[in-house]
């Protein structure tokens, strides 16, 4: 694959402006909030403690293999991965307990730094410092050519919509912020792609997304729409740094162009709207 680089924006070979897009779709943790920032490291860490080890196992080459199965489910529900990590203790030998249980460890570990971050939100800190750099810039401009915007998120609804209220991101949705559920039938991200397509009356060439897992681009792609890959380097928030293995996968979901977080924000909106 061949693609021209700035020092933040690589443009994928399928990419073309779009000036007639009306809609643009965004996920959620990675994507816009930082509130959950780091739940790989998390999720690594348990799963390196609860796995049945294998002599002479090289570390380096599991951790590797354990975060690219973690990565290729981000955009899906938790249980996934889950669901993924019983069937490897069960590989190895070991006796997984329930994918729901797994959860519940996780989510409980995760909801430490969750609640540490809102607190200092409510106690004062900017916003903006748990937001994915230039990402209100970019909402604002993207409003202000009159885009239509929602949210679009496999995290349960509530929490979704509680954690945009909180890094003030909400206003700008008008309530057009969906999120997982664990009804039935199984909550999809495609279903409501489909949705905000019909309910709204455009084509998928109008539809715009952006999002650092491959379910949200693979549905864009689908559809017909244009797919920005978020893939940033948690390791250093603003850096301007991509995460490699994150840009491997969301390429091989068809994203159009992938960027580090959007500080490239003026940059990238003339570019996807074709502006001269």
């Amino acid at each position: 694959m061949t693609a021209t680089n700035t020092p933040s924006l690589e443009i994928c070979p399928s990419f073309a402006p779009r000036p007639g897009i009306t809609h643009a779709v965004f996920d959620f943790d990675g994507t816009l909030s930082l509130i959950r920032h780091g739940w790989p490291d998390i999720m690594l860490g348990m799963f390196l403690e609860m796995l049945p080890p294998r002599a002479d196992e090289d570390p380096s080459t599991l951790r590797a293999e354990l975060m690219h199965e973690m990565l290729s489910f981000n955009g899906k529900q938790t249980i996934h991965q889950m669901v993924a990590f019983a069937e490897r203790v069960r590989t190895r030998g070991g006796e997984p307990r329930e994918p729901q249980c797994y959860l519940a460890d996780y989510t409980l570990r995760l909801e430490r730094d969750i609640a540490r971050r809102s607190q200092q939100i409510r106690e004062g800190a900017s916003p903006d410092g748990f937001v994915v750099p230039g990402g209100r810039a970019l909402i604002e401009r993207l409003q202000a050519r009159g885009v239509k915007l929602y949210i679009l998120s496999a995290t349960l609804e509530p929490f979704v919509k509680q954690e945009a209220a909180l890094l003030d991101l909400a206003r700008y949705f008008d309530g057009r912020i969906h999120g997982g559920h664990e009804r039935t039938p199984a909550f999809s991200k495609g279903k409501v792609f489909d949705r905000i397509l019909r309910e709204e009356g455009i084509s998928g060439a109008q539809l715009l997304s952006f999002g650092d897992g491959p379910v949200e681009l693979h549905h864009t792609k689908e559809l017909g729409g244009l797919a920005v890959a978020v893939a940033s380097d948690e390791t250093e928030i603003g850096s301007g740094k991509i995460h490699e293995q994150k840009r491997t996968q969301l390429i091989a979901a068809g994203a159009d162009l992938v960027i580090p977080d959007y500080q490239c924000e003026a940059q990238l909106v003339k570019l996807l709207l074709g502006d001269k």
